[in-house]
């Protein structure tokens, strides 16, 4: 056995010897010594802003498009935009017209009952346009997009009765009921430095339908776009290629807002405007990502039609893409670039990749762009499947979610971060 001085003698040297080999060390590997600025810019997401954000989303009720409440909504989404930095806030501008049938005074079918009932399961397939048709008539729609149902699955659709919302509050909110007409939504857009010519879409859609509070569809979405917004319009935040986030209106009508920046905005990417100017009004779209209902994933309902309460141990976030899309291919990858950012930077929830993207506001991009959308579950084989009992319904109101529902949201925000600020060019001045 070494003797008390022999291993002083030795713990000395080693103190004396230390900081040389860290050095050396660092000569060695610069990016040992550097701060991540990913993980510095995913660690100022907040759960409690994130919240906030939604709570300021819900005092607008569903915030049904053609109504006032939207309209209040829009103008309140603009404002914090602008109190974050992101002060370059501009509005699309789009006409609705007349449905062709009164959607809104259709009878409610499939509603979810308080306490956790719900209808018998439906079944059938229905594309793209019509969900837009169905979507605010109440019609029963269920998965599409080529996934086969397994398990119990539960009717699914839009709740258009009053009375199921006990709310009194609520009730008197929600009571003003869509017309046709203009409507507005906002975006605005973080400038590259390098390349501004060049832009990554991040959005969401902030309209609902339900007579609820559309907290998870889709508060949810919005909220994790205006979080992201908030951070990256920090002012020691740069970015090499400029960065848009766009707050969609009248998803719930046909992915009216998303279709109308698609065709008011595509003929304008790349272009100096004036010339000479270093100015893109529409830099070149790179990728569209797409958040549209974040916070519930708690498995299929009970054969009771009864759900759990918890999130599934198996709780995820889904990344999308369209396998049928022109660019298919590199939404693919650019899906699995961001579940690899979501293994590096998020903190509780893993995330999957599937490929049936559908009904959500990246549809109108993906035949022009690498479009994938974020969501709680599979769009096809879960959500359509009835495994979301608050989707379109009165019980889709802050109060109904717990902080482990919040924290999916969060996660996804983490992977979107994390993966746009990469793919932006990220770093801290």
């Amino acid at each position: 056995m070494r003797s008390k001085t022999t291993i002083m003698t030795t713990w000395l040297l080693a103190l004396l010897l230390l900081p040389p080999v860290i050095e050396r060390v660092s000569e060695a590997y610069p990016q040992a010594r550097a701060t991540d600025p990913i993980r510095t810019l995913v660690a100022r997401l907040d759960l409690e802003k994130y919240k906030t954000t939604m709570k300021g989303l819900a005092q607008f009720g569903d915030r049904r498009q053609g109504t006032e409440r939207n309209r209040k909504a829009v103008d309140w989404i603009e404002a914090q935009l602008k109190s974050y930095g992101c002060t370059n806030t501009e509005r699309i501008r789009y006409e609705v017209p007349p449905p062709a049938t009164q959607a809104n005074t259709a009878p409610a079918t499939a509603a979810a009952a308080p306490g956790g009932q719900r209808g018998q399961a439906a079944r059938g397939v229905g594309g793209v346009g019509r969900q837009a048709k169905a979507i605010e008539s109440g019609e029963v729609i269920s998965s599409q997009g080529g996934s086969r149902q397994y398990g119990v699955s539960a009717a699914t659709g839009v709740n258009n009765d009053a009375n199921r919302q006990p709310d009194a509050r609520l009730r008197q909110l929600n009571t003003e009921q869509s017309s046709p007409g203009p409507r507005d939504e906002v975006y605005c857009t973080k400038i590259g430095t390098t390349h501004p010519e060049e832009m990554y879409i991040v959005a969401a859609h902030m309209d609902g339908i339900g007579w609820g509070e559309a907290v998870n569809d889709d508060a949810s979405g919005t909220a994790l776009v205006m979080e992201l917004a908030r951070i990256f319009s920090m002012p020691d935040v740069q970015t090499d290629r400029s960065i848009r986030f766009a707050l969609w209106n009248s998803e719930e009508g046909g992915l009216n807002g998303a279709r109308a920046y698609v065709e008011q905005r595509v003929e304008l990417q790349g272009k100096e405007m004036p010339p000479g100017s270093g100015r893109y009004p529409e830099p070149r779209w790179l990728a569209m990502v797409q958040h549209d209902m974040m916070l519930w994933d708690h498995g299929m309902p009970r054969p009771d039609g009864t759900w759990n309460s918890d999130q599934r141990p198996e709780a995820d976030v889904n990344i999308e893409f369209q396998s049928t899309a022109k660019l298919a291919d590199q939404a693919m990858k650019l899906a699995f670039f961001f579940r690899e950012s979501n293994e590096k930077y998020a903190t509780d929830y893993p995330a999957a990749v599937g490929p049936h993207m559908t009904n959500t506001d990246s549809t109108p991009f993906m035949d022009l762009v690498p479009a994938i959308s974020l969501r709680e579950n599979e769009r096809g084989m879960h959500t359509g499947a009835g495994w979301n009992p608050t989707w379109h319904q009165p019980i889709d109101i802050f109060a109904t979610f717990s902080d482990k529902d919040f924290r999916l949201g969060l996660n996804a925000a983490q992977t979107t971060l994390s993966a746009v600020g990469q793919l932006a060019g990220a770093k801290l001045r």
